[in-house]
């Protein structure tokens, strides 16, 4: 019963992180609800083997991202389920805000990025192939550092940034030929 406690105690605050990492996973709330329920299942079922001290977020982030994994890699080998659309907004970019914000100047960036819906962002990522995306979504979206993100998804420091630089580029290309099309973007030779 301490171990349950404790348990709940430490792991419950990091539910609703996990949650949002879920969706963005998943894309869908329903099964972004089974996969932290599994993830919360087998975390407890595992605690004993937790070192009090580490980081608990990122071996909560590790179990969730290799439960995750598991179900991808099933559902690859089943026929293919549709996903229903209605996801949580995905915010990777933070405006400045308030009255402050018009006289403090802005950059070229944050003007460009106002032109982009979190539908347009959300997309691009998305559109990122699996490997990339999670790493983009971890070290970007949830602030996981290279080393955590490393042993969240079990590779190699150096795979986490070769990922991260990559995904970055294909996000930035996305987001770039989206610009384009939209007229917001100089096209130069």
């Amino acid at each position: 019963m301490a171990d349950q406690a404790r348990f709940t105690e430490l792991a419950m605050e990091h539910m609703s992180s996990l949650y949002s990492a879920a969706v963005r996973m998943t894309r869908n709330p329903t099964d972004a609800q089974d996969l932290v329920q599994e993830t919360y299942l087998k975390a407890f079922r595992g605690f004993h083997t937790f070192e009090e001290g580490t980081n608990l977020k990122a071996w909560l982030y590790r179990i969730l991202t290799n439960t995750y994994i598991n179900s991808y890699r099933a559902k690859k080998r089943r026929p293919e389920q549709s996903d229903v659309d209605d996801v949580e907004e995905l915010y990777l970019y933070r405006r400045l805000g308030g009255l402050e914000a018009a006289a403090a100047g802005r950059s070229a960036e944050e003007e460009v990025l106002d032109h982009f819906t979190d539908a347009d962002v959300k997309k691009a990522v998305e559109s990122l192939p699996e490997q990339f995306r999670m790493v983009v979504l971890l070290a970007d979206v949830e602030g996981f550092s290279y080393k955590e993100i490393a042993a969240i998804m079990d590779v190699p420091i150096g795979t986490v940034m070769s990922r991260l630089h990559r995904g970055r580029r294909a996000l930035q290309k996305a987001l770039f030929d989206f610009g384009m099309a939209r007229g917001l973007v100089d096209q130069r030779d």
